[in-house]
């Protein structure tokens, strides 16, 4: 298990705060991007502009190559409850047991 904030020292942030800063940075990028596109469009060359490089973009806790890693690792390992095999049995254990509903009525009927 994470032993990330076990410690006394360490303060967990606040909810609040740290959804706080993701807006920020989001409004912050959005000003960015939109500021590029308007010298554009008011006649600049996309060349003369100066584009927003990597360090304007907000840094992410995880590695991207770790994700992808991860995911890739995921989809192979884990499999979802409801596989086809299971719908198909399932199907099959109705189709029965309306057989046997059938088959019940018919003798009590006749």
């Amino acid at each position: 298990m994470s032993q990330r904030h076990r410690t006394e020292e360490v303060l967990v942030p606040l909810k609040k705060e740290v959804r706080a800063h993701a807006h920020s940075e989001r409004h912050r990028i959005h000003v960015e991007l939109q500021s590029v596109a308007q010298d554009v469009s008011s006649g600049l060359e996309p060349e003369d502009v100066h584009e927003p490089g990597a360090a304007w973009k907000p840094t992410h806790h995880h590695d991207a190559e770790v994700a992808k890693s991860k995911l890739a690792k995921r989809s192979r390992t884990k499999r979802h409850w409801k596989t086809k095999m299971w719908k198909r049995r399932t199907q099959l254990r109705r189709d029965r047991a309306e057989q046997i509903r059938i088959v019940r009525r018919g003798d009590a009927v006749a």
